[in-house]
């Protein structure tokens, strides 16, 4: 094998890495994130403000961000508003433990999960795992023993679950990676309610024993009914089912 073919191979190789960008402006938290997740097998670029993790993410291309809400020059929400300008790239912002309107503003604005500070580098990288898991590979979220269609249409919406893509009419409508995985959960199982920590479960991967703020699921529901719902103050869709949870209309 030539010079040549080895550097090709190895250049493939890094190619095919999924690409995470960390963005904190704590040199030490960036250099931990660094180490751990590239030992597990990603590509790492950081960056230390706002403005350089835009820059970073229109240079790079990530495959995902990890994303601290606190920091110079632009905050996270800064960035999470200009990344969602025309991207769908999955985003997991790390926010302080006692502020649950800091998790709810990432949330709001696009963003697909958090992680509280101080948090174990090992939760991070589960927390990595599981959104990479949803949103590149395009795992289903279809429970065990359900059959699921590749076009579901109701009304004017059409929902084609191969190409993880979703229509009003003739017009595509942009949706998040989670955002997909949590409308694809309520359809394939129309009529059937589920509660926020089954939804957790199914679509966010998090073990049935783990404590986590249920309006993380909240969010992503108010966020699929503005995209959705003609009305989504008065949801004709993705229903509330009082008691329970969400479910999605009955699809005959």
């Amino acid at each position: 094998m030539t010079e040549k073919e080895t550097t090709d191979i190895q250049g493939e190789q890094q190619d095919s890495k999924q690409r995470i960008l960390v963005v904190d402006d704590e040199a030490s938290i960036r250099r931990i994130l660094e180490t751990r997740l590239k030992m597990i097998g990603y590509d790492i670029i950081t960056a230390a403000d706002g403005e350089e993790a835009i820059a970073s993410f229109n240079k790079n291309n990530p495959d995902l961000i990890v994303l601290d809400v606190m920091m110079p020059k632009i905050d996270g929400y800064g960035v999470v508003r200009e990344v969602r300008r025309t991207s769908d790239v999955p985003i997991i912002i790390l926010t302080a433990l006692g502020d649950v309107s800091e998790r709810i503003t990432g949330l709001e604005l696009g963003a697909d999960d958090y992680v509280i500070k101080p948090f174990s580098p090992k939760e991070l990288e589960a927390r990595v795992k599981a959104v990479l898991r949803r949103t590149n590979n395009k795992e289903s979220v279809i429970p065990t023993g359900k059959v699921a269609k590749n076009v579901i249409t109701t009304g004017n919406i059409k929902i084609d679950t191969a190409r993880r893509q979703v229509f009003r009419k003739n017009e595509r409508i942009r949706l998040t990676g989670m955002e997909f995985s949590l409308l694809e959960l309520l359809v394939n199982n129309s009529g059937q309610a589920y509660s926020r920590n089954e939804i957790l479960q199914h679509v966010w991967a998090y073990p049935p024993d783990h404590r986590i703020d249920t309006r993380v699921v909240d969010v992503h529901i108010s966020r699929l009914r503005s995209k959705l719902e003609a009305d989504p103050a008065n949801p004709e869709l993705i229903l509330t089912a009082r008691g329970i949870g969400y479910m999605f209309q009955r699809i005959a």
